[in-house]
């Protein structure tokens, strides 16, 4: 069995160049021996990687994504069958609505490194925006809110889903943008004449849908490349010095979530929000209470009085060096909870945001696209880059066994509610220790730290097993081998 050190981090490790990362080691732009200053060596490095990789992830392989027309298409919690005009219209825009968040260069320098990119290492704080992101969304936005401005980045990409003849049956390719367009530019028709474009349907916009539109383009600029966003990279990575993470490092699914974590509680920008991370693959639900209780003694509650809303997040580990088959009928069923905002994981060395699924292959979002930078400080600045319009799939037996799970809870009803329907789906595995467990009380009662954001994360080829409900004492404590499984 390999060891544990070679899977420390999980998704997201991607290679650096060689011919700049010297004896095997990885490059540290911005730290160097001699009193931390960046010398002419390292700045060097960090160009030249910073080179290659702008180049490398600034161009989209085309491909083709197959959709099957008589099988269900999960989005976070909704269903659509692509065999009529309107559930095509549905699912459109559903995967349009979301916000994709992807590398991006020239933004101004990360402090204490020469980064003035994430390309090529940022991809898990990229997917870990896009979880942020739909949490977001779903907590100020209205219910069933898609982009009103959809329209102008599908003048083809979801042409090829729309029913058009028998001999269409089955399985349907979605042509994808490539090098040759931007994210929002129109590509040419399949015949290759613009003017023999199929005429597409403009969905009605809705008032509502209009009204949301500041607190959508609010919500992007929190996640602006400008050291001031309170979820941009900038912040990101200051955050994640407390985890022993720097500019320039690959970021694990768990220490992720932890920074999102910080991220929030360290902003007035979102009202009424928190966000909690499991412990060793345990909820534990008065520690959930305490942080939305704003009746507790924490609060004040003339200024506060209810429930703050949550987003849960829950590093797991869905096997040994690869996916045990046996969970995918779980992720598949947790998907499918309205209380689900997605999944950050991905493939070996590829970090990616998955937020559905058909058949036996997993819908994501990629950040894996060298964008430029957009300044959202300006008036009317573009929302296109910030949208993908081409959906992309991959089988469950590439996910990466290491990933971290979201959830929200608008209220306590809703909390009720995700821990009954989430147990629900946990206990279809065939497994005998579930993904994860809720269990009542307080994490400090089994001598766990409370929220600790600084413990290293555990080998990540062996799963800790939840506490068995009933069977702990507030004596019990946690952490030895003997508490793990290898799966």
């Amino acid at each position: 069995m390999a060891s544990a050190a070679q899977y420390v981090g999980g998704v997201g490790q991607e290679e650096p160049l060689d011919m700049v990362r010297p004896h095997g080691q990885a490059l540290e732009p911005g730290g160097s021996a001699r009193n931390g200053e960046p010398d002419e060596v390292d700045k060097l490095k960090a160009k030249l990687m910073s080179a290659f990789n702008n180049v490398k992830y600034g161009w989209l392989v085309k491909s083709k994504t197959t959709f099957n027309k008589s099988s269900e298409v999960i989005v976070l919690g909704h269903t659509y069958l692509l065999n009529s005009e309107d559930e095509v219209e549905r699912f459109r825009l559903a995967f349009v609505s979301r916000l994709w968040l992807t590398y991006r260069r020239e933004f101004p320098l990360l402090d204490g490194s020469n980064w003035t990119t994430d390309c090529g290492w940022g991809c898990m704080l990229r997917s870990g925006q896009m979880l942020l992101a739909q949490g977001l969304l779903v907590h100020l936005l209205p219910t069933g809110w898609a982009w009103p401005d959809s329209q102008q980045l599908t003048d083809v990409d979801f042409e090829a889903l729309r029913p058009r003849s028998p001999s269409r049956a089955g399985g349907v390719p979605i042509p994808s943008w490539g090098s040759s367009r931007g994210p929002g530019t129109p590509q040419k028709s399949l015949a290759g004449d613009p003017a023999s474009k199929p005429a597409q349907k403009k969905r009605p916009e809705s008032g509502r849908e209009r009204q949301a539109e500041p607190l959508h383009r609010l919500v992007v600029t929190w996640f602006g490349d400008q050291p001031q966003a309170p979820f941009g990279v900038h912040q990101l990575v200051e955050l994640g010095r407390s985890c022993g993470k720097k500019a320039g490092d690959w970021y694990g699914p768990s220490v992720v979530a932890h920074i999102l974590r910080k991220a929030v509680a360290r902003t007035a920008e979102v009202p009424n929000l928190t966000v909690y991370v499991a412990q060793d693959c345990t909820v534990y639900k008065e520690d959930v209470a305490c942080l939305c209780d704003l009746s507790s003694p924490q609060s004040d509650p003339v200024t506060s009085p209810g429930w703050k809303s949550v987003i849960i997040l829950v590093p797991v580990r869905l096997g040994g060096e690869s996916l045990n088959p046996s969970y995918i009928e779980c992720v598949k069923k947790l998907l499918k909870l309205d209380c689900c905002i997605g999944i950050i994981g991905g493939k070996p060395k590829h970090s990616l945001f998955f937020i559905g699924y058909q058949d036996e292959q997993l819908l994501y979002l990629d950040p894996h696209y060298c964008q430029s930078v957009v300044d959202v400080r300006q008036d009317h600045f573009s929302l296109e880059s910030f949208h993908c319009s081409s959906p992309r799939k991959m089988p469950f037996s590439r996910m990466d066994p290491s990933c971290t799970i979201g959830f929200y809870a608008r209220n306590k009803k809703d909390f009720e509610s995700l821990c009954s329907a989430v147990s629900e789906a946990l206990s279809s595995s065939k497994e005998k220790y579930p993904i994860f467990t809720f269990v009542e009380g307080r994490g400090h009662d089994y001598g766990l730290e409370e929220h600790s954001s600084s413990r290293p994360e555990p080998p990540t080829h062996i799963l800790p097993l939840p506490p068995p409900p009933g069977k702990l004492t507030r004596n019990h404590t946690r952490g030895s081998a003997d508490e793990f499984v290898f799966l």
